[in-house]
């Protein structure tokens, strides 16, 4: 099968896939599927051919007088017998021949001929030689090696679709994953809806096991998804109001948190997460790799190299036996069917196909193979620091009581702050209250809450007026601070940590009643999974690097954290693709960027590999190669891990399949005649079938792929 046909199965199972749960016209998607089973692309179409044809084949071999002879064996004759190999000889060329014909014909209308060309080749000459023979020509007839050449062939192509479309399918499952009906909040009461009948803005309930139905955005309720459809992690996510789900996931609840949850519908069809990997997934299985573009031109070359051999073979056995043009083609026949690139033309698009999928199931979604070939070169990963190594929002990382309060332990002093700002919308409060939810502290209920544009807010907690004030509202009012917090900042302020204070207001307003209880300092938190990402990078010899438009305080703290040593610091957002010309042109190093912002998009471009964050912007995404679904940097190891594993795969396949042809077109020809061995075409096209198996199976082992965690 040539690579364009693969890229047509691969895009109708995919659309079919995407189809089925963005409301789009199924009557297309019949129509689109029946097209591609009628060009031959189904196994199934195959499967059926393979078995109509070798029950055809048994009579054929039965009654072959030729077979017989050279088997020394007396088969059943009776008046007309001769007959029934060539009637059912016949019947398997127009049956099952016909779908190598219909390939060959668009072949070489696209002027790329191929394997499908040349399988038509052999069938046509052994198809012409045994009519001629059938009707008094001089010699051996080919009709049981007719038969079996086709037997054999359409048995390859099962084997080959049956495998591809094992590949594609695993992406498809995704998209059987999300429910065909949701239960949608109607005014009072729910009802159950089909999920094309949703609209933007709808509200749907997902109760405990369910799955979710849409994308949206959560309005009610805390619980834990399973997202690792998407994002390949097992570990469930805590999802509480204002958190993202994707459609798919399921509330599995958990760690108390096992209630409904009501969830806003954001993104319906196209737009969904779902329908976005499955839309770069089929960018992915539309694009070449160098090693697919070399295999592609192998395939064609080796078409010349077929007809050159042939006529060759041909030539030098009419003048060595002039008088026996029944083995002169027999040699022909055999050399054409030798040179068919049946196992060639699976070695590279079935690894590719087996590698997309296996990256998608890991959070992997490859845009461009050429890219995730070229990982495996890479000797410089550079990470962008805010939303890839960080998690790119505020996040408590201190808290500092003054010395000799009431409330001076820190969980007690974050439970105030929390009660205060727990009705801010503010990403400050935000960031406290979450500290407090994952203590599971208790809050207060507050009153009176009013927001200090810019400065904090205050409010009522348990009869006391607390306020939480930023350094800007303390130094405003001239509140005095313990020495204690005033060391404390010192200390954080290379960090580039954000600040601020809770304030017990109680007893009255002015600086000298004002009483602070303590310091909180926030910072953009280093993800959990950063420091494991750049020790598995550095594991492999690969030189990390951190870019960042920080100051080089913030810089070198979040890299010291982290194990790296190479920090470029304070760099505009249109110097960042300068750093990695910079970095490439040292030694000529291939360069890795990391990023998920709009202003890493000439840096992801510039790269030799660009790898965009999936919680990232479209943009960064339309620059990337490959695209890290899960928002985990440690994916960029697993990228690498799959590039040099999905490589050695394409070279042992080509090894094997071209180490075939090499060594089989001079056997085919008869170039051992001499010693006494003459290769049948039926054993050339039985060779060609188990070098076929060889490279499907050598594939599939890529499936047992060990990854670094």
């Amino acid at each position: 099968m040539t690579q364009s046909e693969h890229m047509d199965h691969d895009h109708a199972v995919h659309d079919h896939g995407a189809m089925d749960h963005s409301t789009m016209d199924h009557a297309a998607m019949g129509h689109s599927a029946h097209d591609h089973a009628a060009m031959g692309h189904d196994p199934n179409v195959f499967r059926r051919l393979f078995w109509v044809c070798l029950v055809l084949a048994v009579p054929t071999l039965l009654f072959s007088t030729g077979l017989q002879d050279i088997l020394g064996l007396g088969g059943p004759r009776f008046p007309g017998s001769q007959w029934i190999p060539a009637v059912f000889g016949a019947a398997i060329f127009l049956i099952g021949g016909r779908v190598f014909l219909t390939g060959a014909v668009s072949e070489l209308r696209g002027r790329q001929p191929g394997m499908m060309t040349l399988i038509s080749l052999a069938i046509l000459v052994a198809f012409g030689y045994s009519l001629a023979v059938t009707f008094g020509l001089p010699g051996m007839d080919f009709w049981w090696e007719l038969a079996t050449l086709i037997v054999i062939m359409l048995l390859g192509h099962w084997i080959e679709m049956s495998a591809v479309m094992g590949a594609s399918d695993a992406l498809g499952e995704l998209a059987k994953l999300i429910p065909d009906e949701a239960e949608v909040v109607h005014g009072e009461h729910t009802m159950t809806m089909p999920v094309g009948s949703l609209s933007l803005g709808d509200l749907v309930i997902v109760r405990p096991g369910a799955a979710v139905p849409v994308d949206g955005e959560v309005v009610d309720g805390e619980s834990q998804l399973d997202e690792s459809l998407l994002t390949g992690e097992s570990a469930p996510v805590a999802k509480a109001i204002g958190a993202s789900v994707v459609a798919g996931s399921v509330n599995v609840g958990g760690d108390g948190a096992t209630g409904a949850l009501t969830v806003k519908v954001t993104k319906l069809g196209d737009d969904t997460a779902i329908a976005g990997v499955m839309r770069l997934v089929a960018e992915a299985q539309a694009s070449k790799s160098g090693a697919q573009l070399l295999a592609d031109r192998a395939a064609g070359w080796l078409f010349y190299l077929a007809i050159a051999a042939a006529a060759v073979t041909l030539i030098v056995w009419l003048l060595l036996r002039p008088g026996d043009p029944a083995f002169v083609l027999e040699r022909v026949v055999t050399v054409l069917v030798i040179a068919c690139p049946h196992a060639l033309g699976l070695a590279i698009p079935l690894v590719a196909q087996l590698t997309t999928a296996i990256g998608a199931r890991r959070g992997i979604l490859v845009r461009d193979r050429a890219a995730l070939e070229e990982a495996r070169d890479i000797d410089v990963v550079l990470f962008d620091k805010t939303g890839t190594l960080t998690t790119g929002k505020q996040g408590l990382v201190r808290v500092v009581p003054t010395p000799g309060g009431a409330d001076a332990g820190e969980d007690a002093l974050l439970a105030l702050a929390a009660s205060v700002e727990s009705k801010s919308e503010h990403p400050i409060a935000r960031a406290i209250v979450d500290a407090a939810r994952q203590k599971e502290l208790g809050l207060d209920p507050a009153t009176a809450f009013q927001s200090l544009a810019g400065r904090g807010a205050t409010a009522t907690v348990a009869g006391r007026t607390l306020t939480m004030a930023s350094a800007r509202l303390v130094t405003e009012r001239g509140i005095r601070l313990d020495p204690a917090l005033i060391h404390g900042a010192r200390e954080l302020a290379p960090d580039g940590a954000t600040l601020v204070y809770l304030i017990d207001e109680t007893a009255g307003t002015g600086p000298e009643e004002a009483r602070v209880l303590g310091m909180f300092a926030l910072a953009d938190t280093i993800r959990p999974e950063s420091v494991e990402a750049v020790a598995l990078l550095r594991k492999r010899g690969i030189r990390v690097a951190m870019l960042t438009g920080d100051s080089h305080e913030v810089a070198n703290w979040v890299a010291g954290r982290l194990g790296i040593t190479e920090v470029f610091a304070e760099v505009l957002p249109g110097q960042k693709s300068d750093v990695v010309a910079r970095l490439q042109a040292e030694g000529s190093k291939r360069v890795a960027m990391v990023g998920d912002g709009v202003n890493d998009a000439p840096a992801l471009a510039r790269a030799d590999l660009g790898i965009a964050i999936g919680a990232g912007t479209d943009v960064a995404i339309e620059s990337a190669g490959v695209v890290l679904a899960s928002s985990d940097p440690r994916g960029v190891a697993d990228t690498i891990t799959l590039s040099r594993a999905s490589y050695r795969k394409m070279l042992q396949n080509l090894a094997w399949a071209t180490g075939y042809n090499v060594i089989g077109l001079p056997l085919a020809a008869g170039v051992l005649a001499g010693v006494g061995f003459v290769m049948p075409p039926a054993v050339g096209a039985a060779v060609m079938s188990v070098s076929t198996i060889v490279v499907a199976l050598n594939a599939q082992l890529l499936r047992r792929m060990r990854f670094s965690r």
